[in-house]
């Protein structure tokens, strides 16, 4: 195994999952988001092309670092391998959004 550490982060965001991977993961210096570092994307020699990853590839192409908002944050995984990076539509199904509280807490109602 590798001495540098690799994680799948798999994401919410506009109707969408995404999933990537990357070096570095931590919680950053804006509260209530994690920092992504480091995107790794499969640099493939063959012809085929997997459209999924190019979009990807391309939505993140200039992003040095990427601030995701804890809310649409699914799972983040510690993997030996990397995948295929992909976005993929949001249908249905189990997935929904962790639900976030309306007023922070001490907060009162009026």
């Amino acid at each position: 195994m590798s001495d540098k550490k690799l994680y799948k982060v798999i994401f919410m965001s506009q109707g969408q999952v995404f999933e990537i991977y990357a070096r570095n993961i931590s919680h950053g210096t804006l509260f209530g988001f994690i920092e992504v570092e480091q995107l790794v994307f499969g640099e493939r020699s063959s012809v085929v092309v997997d459209p999924s990853e190019e979009k990807i590839k391309t939505e993140f192409e200039n992003v040095r670092r990427s601030y995701l908002p804890l809310h649409s944050i699914v799972r983040i995984d510690e993997v030996d391998k990397q995948g295929t990076a992909k976005v993929s539509k949001l249908e249905g199904g189990n997935v929904a959004q962790f639900p976030m509280p309306m007023y922070p807490p001490g907060d009162k109602k009026t």
